[in-house]
């Protein structure tokens, strides 16, 4: 009896826990931290931030920290191995160790590693989770437009390279400056009085490699990564929706199951 109890108690404990932690209230909190912690993380990049106020900056810092482990230790209790089945789990659990490793006064980095922390928003708020599902379902398709893309800057490149290196050498004396330079174009900074004008100047016909170019990338591919993301999103979406839906009706059905063993019990 006496394990029975203890076993009983042990489960309770652990069902009050999953409670706490996925209850609504906990993820406020969290989200709230998330946000003051990347504002404090801003502030500490301030010299006058720091002379006024630096002891209060850095405490607040080791609370955050503080409030997220204890947050990853109780899942991590709750759902033991399970917890590393979801992505975003693991995802936290990866922000939070990296911001944790160990850095002296001269590792920069390290500590410039410590914003990462505000990623952990992606993972706290539904709507952004949305879309980085969206980005993640969209990468099969958009690895064929970046191919192409791909195809379309090496063979520009090396058109590039032949016409105009040799007059043009800083923008196209090689393949890596002439992808370099059509990255700009493509872009649209500067592409015109920057780079095209220029290179007209010494073949007039120059236009007739430029304006296709232009075309074929930033109206043409470029839009087609837009138009999977946009249709990726919406199939996520709608399978969100269906997701719920679906949730929805088992609770419906879960209702009627109990209003009729209720029916049954004062019957019998």
């Amino acid at each position: 009896m006496t394990t029975q109890n203890a076993s009983d108690a042990y489960s309770k404990f652990i069902a009050n826990l999953q409670r706490f932690i996925e209850s609504k209230a906990t993820s406020n909190f969290i989200l709230g931290v998330i946000i003051c912690n990347a504002l404090v993380l801003g502030l500490e990049t301030s010299k006058v931030a720091m002379q006024h106020g630096g002891y209060w900056l850095h405490l607040l810092d080791q609370a955050a920290v503080i409030i997220f482990v204890i947050e990853l230790s109780i899942k991590l209790i709750v759902y033991r191995l399970s917890f590393f089945k979801n992505g975003w789990n693991v995802f936290d659990f990866i922000i939070v160790t990296v911001t944790l490793l160990p850095f002296g006064e001269g590792a920069s980095v390290l500590r410039a590693l410590r914003i990462v922390r505000a990623f952990r928003l992606i993972s706290v708020v539904p709507s952004m989770r949305l879309v980085i599902n969206a980005l993640i379902s969209a990468i099969p398709g958009l690895m064929s437009v970046i191919a192409l893309l791909s195809l379309v800057f090496y063979v520009g490149a090396v058109m590039a390279t032949v016409l105009f290196g040799e007059q043009f050498q800083d923008w196209f004396g090689t393949i890596g400056d002439s992808l370099f330079s059509l990255f700009q174009i493509m872009t649209l900074e500067s592409w015109s009085m920057g780079i095209a004008r220029p290179v007209m100047e010494k073949f007039p016909l120059a236009w007739l490699f430029f304006i296709p170019f232009i075309l074929c990338t930033s109206f043409a591919v470029l839009n087609l990564f837009i138009a999977i993301i946009v249709n990726a999103m919406d199939d996520v979406q709608r399978a969100d929706r269906e997701s719920e839906k679906s949730n929805d009706d088992i609770l419906d059905e879960l209702k009627v199951l109990r209003t009729e063993i209720a029916a049954l019990k004062k019957k019998y």
